[in-house]
């Protein structure tokens, strides 16, 4: 009989000591590298008001389960205990692939490099592990419908702590009764929608009766929509230069010209949308982060200047007989640390006025400047926030910076056109309701010649979808939101010719 038994029980004391690996494993991971595992408990949207107690109370759990597991008279309790860990582990990885934005995974070593799905895979599998271990110990003392009991009891306490963490935990704040929108009811109709084939797209330009997409894992792809006929067509795009270390390719098109670049190389392309060919615009004239078209000779783009090392506005222009390079790297506001992301925001071209925008993302602020990038005046946005409210974290072992789940962003996406400044927030103000936002996004309109705030609308889409980018030309508005191509007509009753034309 003990000879029947002796292979059972080496697989049991196997799974046991795999439990001990495990959290034993886990705990090291954390203690070792704890600076970058605080800080990831600090940006994640669940644990953020508690990251410096719980950044202490997990590896000194997990160290604790793993001496009980190896202690025959606690074994049982050190199991329970590990069951409950699990769980709590397993509720909090379910709440961030279904309630929040991507975090940091904060648990150490190899199991770092899982994906969030391959971590509840992961987790699932040695809960359901910790259950056979604890039926198989404890049903020789307790009454199996005591054991469920038990385990029911345990994963509801573990579930219900995640969730009382997730509830309360102290995330970014969307609410300020500092101001009060003026709503205006229904100033936009939806005319078409289309289903992309991924969330990979992006809008590289609109003219009169086409909408152009670029695609960030097919660079040279243009997909063209024609909204009037509903025809749609994949264009390749070939350049007269492959043998270049490419790593950011973006598209943009202005008919009839489009442009491709790659600021990390850095290089330009220009082609024409007839044959879809482009050829060299510029090479090694300067790194740059974003581009977009001014003009068919000239692009505008942000850069790291080198001279100061902050956040620039920059043009690139070509002549018939010379190439003109202008930078300006005092107009944007930075603090006093150039790492902390105080002066990120979206450049802009408003073609109507021939100046260039500049909307930043944690502050209530634009700057706009003329054709050659001297600044004219500063605008305001209705919200309140002047100075940024950032959640920054350091990393020593890559000696990087990176922002949390409490940085405050006033302003996300924004377009031009005519008069109008159109600004996406997702700030609540006075009176506003929270579960808009889960099937709609604000636009706010702002009259950026007058430094007026005219009105708000909502931008309806498909329910708990993000909006990826969207832009303005002439009556139109075109949105992305994940993998559906919105078109918009704005009512000439609200957005009218003065104003647009």
């Amino acid at each position: 009989m003990k000879l029947f038994n002796f292979p059972k029980y080496i697989f049991i004391s196997t799974i046991n000591y795999l439990f001990v690996l495990l959290f034993v494993y886990a705990a090291a991971s954390k203690l070792l590298d704890f600076n970058t595992f605080q800080n990831q408990l600090g940006q994640s949207p669940l644990l953020s008001a508690y990251a410096h107690i719980i950044s202490w109370a997990v590896p000194i759990s997990e160290i604790g389960i793993a001496i009980l597991l190896v202690t025959k008279k606690y074994h049982v309790l050190g199991l329970y205990g590990f069951y409950i860990m699990m769980v709590m582990f397993t509720t909090y990885i379910i709440i961030i692939l279904n309630f929040t934005s991507f975090t940091p995974c904060s648990c150490g070593g190899v199991l770092e490099k899982l994906g969030w799905t391959e971590h509840l895979i992961f987790n699932l599998f040695f809960i359901i592990l910790s259950v056979a271990l604890i039926y198989y110990y404890s049903q020789k003392y307790i009454e199996n419908k005591r054991i469920f009991k038990y385990i029911i009891l345990l994963t509801i306490l573990g579930v219900g702590f995640i969730i009382i963490l997730f509830l309360s935990s102290d995330n970014q704040t969307k609410r300020n009764n500092a101001f009060i929108r003026k709503y205006i009811p229904h100033p936009i109709e939806k005319v078409a929608e289309y289903q992309l084939e991924s969330n990979s797209f992006y809008l590289a330009g609109i003219d009169y009766d086409k909408v152009y997409l670029g695609n960030y894992y097919s660079p040279l792809l243009i997909k063209s929509i024609d909204y009037t006929t509903n025809q749609i067509f994949d264009n390749k795009v070939s350049i007269d230069s492959f043998n270049l270390p490419f790593q950011r390719v973006r598209t943009y098109v202005n008919p009839p010209i489009f442009f491709l670049g790659d600021g990390t190389v850095p290089v330009l392309f220009k082609g024409n949308l007839n044959n879809f060919k482009a050829s060299l615009f510029s090479i090694n004239k300067g790194y740059f982060t974003e581009y977009f078209i001014r003009d068919t000779t000239s692009v505008g783009f942000t850069t790291i200047s080198s001279y100061n090392k902050r956040l620039a506005l920059g043009i690139q222009k070509r002549t018939s007989s010379d190439f003109i390079f202008k930078l300006n790297d005092t107009t944007l506001i930075h603090s006093s640390n150039t790492n902390t992301f105080h002066a990120d925001g979206l450049f802009l071209w408003n073609n109507k006025h021939q100046k260039f925008i500049y909307t930043y993302f944690y502050r209530n602020s634009y700057e706009v400047l003329d054709s050659n990038l001297l600044s004219l005046y500063k605008g305001k946005t209705i919200d309140t926030i002047s100075t940024p409210i950032l959640d920054i974290a350091y990393y020593k072992k890559t000696n990087t910076y990176k922002l949390g789940p409490k940085s405050i962003k006033v302003n996300r996406q924004s377009a031009t056109y005519g008069n109008l400044l159109f600004i996406h927030s997702d700030r609540l103000g006075k009176y506003e309701k929270d579960k808009i936002l889960t099937f709609a996004k604000i636009i706010d309109v702002y009259d950026f010649n007058k430094n007026n705030y005219l009105f708000s609308f909502y931008l309806y889409h498909q329910p708990n979808q993000s909006l990826s980018e969207f832009k303005v030309y002439k009556d139109l508005l075109v949105a992305i939101v994940d993998n559906k191509l919105l078109v918009f007509r704005l009512k000439p009753t609200y957005f009218t010719s003065e104003l647009l034309n």
